[in-house]
Protein backbone atom coordinates (compact mmCIF):
# COMPACT_ATOMS: atom_id res chain seq x y z
CA UNK A 1 0.00 0.00 0.00
CA UNK A 2 1.15 3.55 -0.74
CA UNK A 3 -0.05 6.57 1.25
CA UNK A 4 0.88 10.22 1.30
CA UNK A 5 2.22 11.85 4.43
CA UNK A 6 -1.01 13.81 4.80
CA UNK A 7 -3.06 10.59 4.56
CA UNK A 8 -0.91 8.94 7.22
CA UNK A 9 -1.33 11.96 9.50
CA UNK A 10 -5.08 11.88 8.96
CA UNK A 11 -5.20 8.18 9.85
CA UNK A 12 -3.44 8.99 13.13
CA UNK A 13 -5.45 12.19 13.72
CA UNK A 14 -2.07 13.93 14.00
CA UNK A 15 -0.49 17.16 12.84
CA UNK A 16 2.31 17.12 10.31
CA UNK A 17 5.00 19.53 9.13
CA UNK A 18 6.63 19.37 5.72
CA UNK A 19 5.74 17.79 2.41
CA UNK A 20 2.26 16.29 2.80
CA UNK A 21 2.29 14.94 -0.76
CA UNK A 22 5.34 12.73 -0.15
CA UNK A 23 4.42 9.11 -0.93
CA UNK A 24 5.29 6.41 1.60
CA UNK A 25 5.05 2.68 0.91
CA UNK A 26 7.00 0.98 3.74
CA UNK A 27 8.58 1.37 7.16
CA UNK A 28 12.33 1.37 7.89
CA UNK A 29 14.83 1.87 10.73
CA UNK A 30 15.96 5.45 11.09
CA UNK A 31 19.58 4.76 10.04
CA UNK A 32 18.58 2.94 6.83
CA UNK A 33 15.47 4.82 5.78
CA UNK A 34 14.86 5.92 2.18
CA UNK A 35 12.67 8.72 0.80
CA UNK A 36 9.75 6.30 0.27
CA UNK A 37 9.79 5.07 3.87
CA UNK A 38 8.58 6.22 7.26
CA UNK A 39 10.45 5.76 10.53
CA UNK A 40 10.08 6.91 14.13
CA UNK A 41 12.02 8.34 17.06
CA UNK A 42 10.58 7.71 20.51
CA UNK A 43 13.70 7.88 22.69
CA UNK A 44 15.64 11.16 23.03
CA UNK A 45 18.89 9.15 22.95
CA UNK A 46 18.30 8.49 19.26
CA UNK A 47 17.72 12.12 18.34
CA UNK A 48 21.27 12.28 17.00
CA UNK A 49 20.13 9.97 14.17
CA UNK A 50 17.22 12.23 13.32
CA UNK A 51 19.10 15.09 11.70
CA UNK A 52 20.67 12.97 8.95
CA UNK A 53 17.92 10.41 8.32
CA UNK A 54 16.98 9.72 4.71
CA UNK A 55 13.35 8.93 5.54
CA UNK A 56 10.51 10.59 3.70
CA UNK A 57 8.62 11.00 6.98
CA UNK A 58 9.32 10.53 10.68
CA UNK A 59 6.94 9.92 13.57
CA UNK A 60 8.15 12.19 16.38
CA UNK A 61 7.06 13.70 19.68
CA UNK A 62 6.27 17.42 19.78
CA UNK A 63 9.65 18.08 21.46
CA UNK A 64 11.57 16.57 18.55
CA UNK A 65 9.54 17.91 15.64
CA UNK A 66 11.74 20.99 15.12
CA UNK A 67 14.83 18.79 14.70
CA UNK A 68 13.30 16.70 11.91
CA UNK A 69 14.67 17.37 8.39
CA UNK A 70 11.94 15.27 6.74
CA UNK A 71 8.18 15.51 6.94
CA UNK A 72 7.36 15.26 10.66
CA UNK A 73 4.19 13.58 11.86
CA UNK A 74 3.71 14.72 15.45
CA UNK A 75 2.28 12.18 17.91
CA UNK A 76 2.47 11.56 21.64
CA UNK A 77 3.65 7.95 21.27
CA UNK A 78 5.75 7.43 18.12
CA UNK A 79 6.25 3.71 18.77
CA UNK A 80 2.51 3.07 18.99
CA UNK A 81 1.94 5.20 15.87
CA UNK A 82 4.66 3.21 14.08
CA UNK A 83 2.88 -0.05 14.93
CA UNK A 84 -0.41 1.32 13.58
CA UNK A 85 1.13 2.58 10.35
CA UNK A 86 3.20 -0.58 9.85
CA UNK A 87 -0.04 -2.58 9.95
CA UNK A 88 -1.53 -0.22 7.40
CA UNK A 89 1.41 -0.32 4.98
CA UNK A 90 2.20 -4.01 5.44
CA UNK A 91 -1.13 -5.80 5.88
CA UNK A 92 -1.20 -9.54 6.45
CA UNK A 93 -1.04 -11.38 3.15
CA UNK A 94 -3.99 -13.75 2.95
CA UNK A 95 -3.84 -16.70 0.57
CA UNK A 96 -6.87 -17.26 -1.62
CA UNK A 97 -9.54 -19.37 0.03
CA UNK A 98 -9.67 -23.05 -0.72
CA UNK A 99 -8.46 -26.45 0.39
CA UNK A 100 -5.28 -27.87 -1.15
CA UNK A 101 -5.66 -31.21 -2.88
CA UNK A 102 -3.26 -32.90 -0.43
CA UNK A 103 -5.24 -31.95 2.69
CA UNK A 104 -6.82 -34.73 4.75
CA UNK A 105 -10.20 -33.32 5.72
CA UNK A 106 -12.84 -35.22 7.70
CA UNK A 107 -16.21 -35.25 5.93
CA UNK A 108 -18.05 -33.42 8.71
CA UNK A 109 -15.64 -30.48 9.07
CA UNK A 110 -17.42 -27.11 8.88
CA UNK A 111 -15.55 -24.43 6.96
CA UNK A 112 -16.51 -20.77 6.96
CA UNK A 113 -16.29 -18.46 3.98
CA UNK A 114 -12.81 -17.91 2.46
CA UNK A 115 -11.04 -20.45 4.66
CA UNK A 116 -7.62 -21.45 3.26
CA UNK A 117 -6.00 -24.78 4.15
CA UNK A 118 -2.47 -25.41 2.89
CA UNK A 119 -0.68 -28.53 1.66
CA UNK A 120 -0.57 -31.68 3.79
CA UNK A 121 -2.67 -30.29 6.64
CA UNK A 122 -4.88 -32.70 8.59
CA UNK A 123 -8.26 -31.61 9.96
CA UNK A 124 -10.12 -34.24 11.99
CA UNK A 125 -13.76 -34.92 12.61
CA UNK A 126 -16.05 -32.33 14.19
CA UNK A 127 -13.75 -29.37 13.60
CA UNK A 128 -15.29 -25.94 12.96
CA UNK A 129 -13.15 -23.27 11.24
CA UNK A 130 -14.42 -19.69 11.04
CA UNK A 131 -14.51 -17.37 8.03
CA UNK A 132 -11.23 -16.02 6.70
CA UNK A 133 -9.03 -18.33 8.75
CA UNK A 134 -5.79 -19.70 7.29
CA UNK A 135 -4.45 -23.13 8.24
CA UNK A 136 -0.97 -23.30 6.72
CA UNK A 137 1.00 -26.24 5.36
CA UNK A 138 1.57 -29.20 7.63
CA UNK A 139 -0.84 -28.15 10.38
CA UNK A 140 -2.87 -30.59 12.44
CA UNK A 141 -6.27 -29.69 13.92
CA UNK A 142 -7.63 -32.38 16.22
CA UNK A 143 -11.16 -33.69 16.57
CA UNK A 144 -13.78 -31.33 17.96
CA UNK A 145 -11.58 -28.24 17.96
CA UNK A 146 -12.92 -24.84 16.97
CA UNK A 147 -11.00 -22.04 15.27
CA UNK A 148 -12.61 -18.61 15.13
CA UNK A 149 -12.72 -16.15 12.25
CA UNK A 150 -9.63 -14.55 10.69
CA UNK A 151 -7.18 -16.77 12.57
CA UNK A 152 -3.76 -17.67 11.22
CA UNK A 153 -2.00 -20.95 11.93
CA UNK A 154 1.51 -20.77 10.54
CA UNK A 155 3.14 -23.95 9.15
CA UNK A 156 3.37 -27.08 11.31
CA UNK A 157 1.16 -25.87 14.14
CA UNK A 158 -0.59 -28.60 16.13
CA UNK A 159 -3.97 -27.96 17.74
CA UNK A 160 -4.99 -31.09 19.61
CA UNK A 161 -8.55 -32.30 20.07
CA UNK A 162 -11.12 -30.22 21.91
CA UNK A 163 -9.28 -26.89 21.86
CA UNK A 164 -10.99 -23.57 21.18
CA UNK A 165 -9.38 -20.52 19.57
CA UNK A 166 -11.25 -17.22 19.40
CA UNK A 167 -11.26 -14.74 16.53
CA UNK A 168 -8.08 -13.23 15.06
CA UNK A 169 -5.76 -15.59 16.91
CA UNK A 170 -2.27 -15.96 15.41
CA UNK A 171 -0.19 -19.06 16.17
CA UNK A 172 3.38 -18.98 14.88
CA UNK A 173 5.14 -21.95 13.30
CA UNK A 174 5.78 -25.11 15.26
CA UNK A 175 3.65 -24.32 18.29
CA UNK A 176 1.64 -27.00 20.06
CA UNK A 177 -1.71 -26.30 21.68
CA UNK A 178 -3.43 -28.92 23.79
CA UNK A 179 -0.64 -31.42 24.42
CA UNK A 180 -0.93 -33.51 27.61
CA UNK A 181 0.25 -31.80 30.75
CA UNK A 182 3.08 -33.19 32.86
CA UNK A 183 0.85 -35.08 35.26
CA UNK A 184 1.99 -38.31 36.87
CA UNK A 185 1.40 -40.09 40.19
CA UNK A 186 4.18 -42.12 41.81
CA UNK A 187 3.51 -45.72 42.72
CA UNK A 188 6.51 -46.98 44.69
CA UNK A 189 8.93 -45.48 42.18
CA UNK A 190 6.87 -46.18 39.08
CA UNK A 191 5.23 -43.26 37.32
CA UNK A 192 1.51 -43.59 36.57
CA UNK A 193 0.25 -41.20 33.88
CA UNK A 194 -2.79 -39.07 34.70
CA UNK A 195 -5.06 -38.62 31.66
CA UNK A 196 -5.68 -34.97 30.83
CA UNK A 197 -9.32 -34.57 29.87
CA UNK A 198 -9.55 -30.76 29.84
CA UNK A 199 -8.83 -28.59 26.83
CA UNK A 200 -7.31 -25.21 25.97
CA UNK A 201 -9.36 -22.05 25.46
CA UNK A 202 -7.70 -19.07 23.80
CA UNK A 203 -9.50 -15.72 23.64
CA UNK A 204 -9.84 -13.26 20.77
CA UNK A 205 -6.78 -11.37 19.48
CA UNK A 206 -4.16 -13.55 21.13
CA UNK A 207 -0.79 -14.27 19.53
CA UNK A 208 1.29 -17.37 20.28
CA UNK A 209 5.00 -17.32 19.38
CA UNK A 210 6.93 -19.99 17.50
CA UNK A 211 7.70 -23.21 19.33
CA UNK A 212 5.50 -22.37 22.31
CA UNK A 213 3.62 -25.17 24.06
CA UNK A 214 0.29 -24.77 25.85
CA UNK A 215 -0.77 -27.92 27.71
CA UNK A 216 -4.37 -28.99 28.03
CA UNK A 217 -5.99 -29.00 31.45
CA UNK A 218 -6.09 -32.08 33.64
CA UNK A 219 -9.79 -31.67 34.45
CA UNK A 220 -10.71 -28.09 33.55
CA UNK A 221 -9.31 -26.05 30.66
CA UNK A 222 -6.07 -24.12 30.38
CA UNK A 223 -7.17 -20.55 29.56
CA UNK A 224 -5.66 -17.54 27.80
CA UNK A 225 -7.99 -14.57 27.99
CA UNK A 226 -8.45 -11.93 25.31
CA UNK A 227 -5.39 -10.13 23.94
CA UNK A 228 -2.69 -12.26 25.57
CA UNK A 229 0.61 -12.24 23.66
CA UNK A 230 3.20 -14.99 24.14
CA UNK A 231 6.73 -14.92 22.70
CA UNK A 232 8.66 -17.91 21.34
CA UNK A 233 9.64 -21.02 23.32
CA UNK A 234 7.26 -20.56 26.25
CA UNK A 235 5.91 -23.45 28.31
CA UNK A 236 2.38 -23.00 29.68
CA UNK A 237 1.50 -25.98 31.84
CA UNK A 238 -1.88 -27.59 32.49
CA UNK A 239 -4.66 -25.52 34.06
CA UNK A 240 -2.75 -22.24 33.91
CA UNK A 241 -4.92 -19.17 33.48
CA UNK A 242 -3.44 -16.01 31.92
CA UNK A 243 -5.45 -12.79 32.24
CA UNK A 244 -6.41 -10.46 29.43
CA UNK A 245 -3.70 -8.41 27.67
CA UNK A 246 -0.82 -9.95 29.59
CA UNK A 247 2.49 -10.12 27.66
CA UNK A 248 5.08 -12.86 28.27
CA UNK A 249 8.55 -12.87 26.69
CA UNK A 250 10.57 -15.84 25.43
CA UNK A 251 11.72 -18.89 27.40
CA UNK A 252 9.35 -18.38 30.32
CA UNK A 253 8.17 -21.52 32.11
CA UNK A 254 4.82 -21.46 33.91
CA UNK A 255 4.04 -24.44 36.13
CA UNK A 256 0.61 -25.99 36.48
CA UNK A 257 -2.50 -24.33 37.93
CA UNK A 258 -0.93 -20.88 38.28
CA UNK A 259 -3.27 -17.93 37.78
CA UNK A 260 -1.67 -14.82 36.22
CA UNK A 261 -3.68 -11.61 36.26
CA UNK A 262 -4.54 -9.08 33.59
CA UNK A 263 -2.11 -6.52 32.10
CA UNK A 264 0.95 -8.29 33.51
CA UNK A 265 4.36 -8.26 31.81
CA UNK A 266 6.69 -11.21 32.34
CA UNK A 267 10.20 -10.76 30.94
CA UNK A 268 12.34 -13.44 29.31
CA UNK A 269 13.58 -16.53 31.12
CA UNK A 270 11.32 -16.16 34.17
CA UNK A 271 10.35 -19.31 36.05
CA UNK A 272 6.97 -19.43 37.81
CA UNK A 273 6.15 -22.23 40.23
CA UNK A 274 2.78 -23.94 40.29
CA UNK A 275 -0.48 -23.19 42.11
CA UNK A 276 0.39 -19.50 42.57
CA UNK A 277 -1.75 -16.39 42.24
CA UNK A 278 -0.35 -13.28 40.54
CA UNK A 279 -2.55 -10.19 40.68
CA UNK A 280 -3.21 -7.75 37.83
CA UNK A 281 -0.58 -5.19 36.73
CA UNK A 282 2.50 -7.09 37.87
CA UNK A 283 5.87 -6.84 36.09
CA UNK A 284 8.59 -9.44 36.58
CA UNK A 285 12.16 -8.72 35.45
CA UNK A 286 14.13 -11.14 33.28
CA UNK A 287 15.52 -14.39 34.76
CA UNK A 288 13.60 -14.01 37.99
CA UNK A 289 12.08 -16.92 39.91
CA UNK A 290 8.54 -16.57 41.23
CA UNK A 291 8.28 -18.96 44.19
CA UNK A 292 5.23 -17.56 45.96
CA UNK A 293 2.06 -15.67 45.07
CA UNK A 294 2.25 -11.96 44.26
CA UNK A 295 -0.59 -10.12 45.99
CA UNK A 296 0.31 -6.49 45.20
CA UNK A 297 0.76 -4.82 41.79
CA UNK A 298 4.28 -3.61 41.06
CA UNK A 299 7.62 -4.58 39.57
CA UNK A 300 9.59 -7.52 40.97
CA UNK A 301 12.98 -9.09 40.32
CA UNK A 302 15.44 -11.67 41.59
CA UNK A 303 15.60 -15.24 42.79
CA UNK A 304 13.88 -15.48 45.17
CA UNK A 305 11.61 -12.70 43.99
CA UNK A 306 11.35 -9.36 45.78
CA UNK A 307 10.18 -5.83 44.92
CA UNK A 308 12.62 -4.44 42.39
CA UNK A 309 13.66 -1.52 44.63
CA UNK A 310 14.81 -4.00 47.29
CA UNK A 311 16.50 -6.15 44.64
CA UNK A 312 18.50 -3.17 43.37
CA UNK A 313 19.68 -2.36 46.90
CA UNK A 314 20.71 -5.98 47.33
CA UNK A 315 22.72 -5.93 44.11
CA UNK A 316 24.56 -2.78 45.24
CA UNK A 317 25.39 -4.40 48.59
CA UNK A 318 26.63 -7.56 46.90
CA UNK A 319 29.08 -5.47 44.87
CA UNK A 320 30.30 -3.90 48.11
CA UNK A 321 31.05 -7.22 49.81
CA UNK A 322 34.67 -7.48 48.64
CA UNK A 323 35.48 -4.00 49.91
CA UNK A 324 33.72 -4.71 53.21
CA UNK A 325 35.66 -7.96 53.60
CA UNK A 326 38.94 -6.12 53.02
CA UNK A 327 37.98 -3.50 55.62
CA UNK A 328 37.25 -6.25 58.14
CA UNK A 329 40.68 -7.80 57.52
CA UNK A 330 42.33 -4.43 58.08
CA UNK A 331 40.39 -3.94 61.30
CA UNK A 332 41.37 -7.43 62.50
CA UNK A 333 45.06 -6.68 61.81
CA UNK A 334 44.87 -3.46 63.84
CA UNK A 335 43.20 -5.29 66.70
CA UNK A 336 45.94 -7.93 66.65
CA UNK A 337 48.64 -5.25 66.76
CA UNK A 338 46.95 -3.53 69.68
CA UNK A 339 46.96 -6.82 71.59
Amino acid sequence: MTLSVSEIAAHLAAEFHGDGARLIDSVAPIHAAAPNTITFVSNPRFRRHLTDTGAGAVLVTPEMAEHCPAAAIVVNDPYLAYAQIAQLLHPRQRPPGGVHASVILAPDVQLGRDVAIGPHAVVETGVIIGAGTTVSAGCFVGAGSRLGSDCLLQPNVTVHNGCVLGDRVVVQAGSVIGSDGFGFANDAGRWVKIPHVGGVRIGDDCEIGAGTTIDRGALEDTVLEQGVILDNQIQVAHNVRIGAHTAIAGCVGISGSTDIGKYCRIAGGVGILGHLQIVDHVRVAAWSLVMKSITEPGTYAGAPLEPIANWRKTQVRIKQLDALAQRMKNIEKRVDLDD
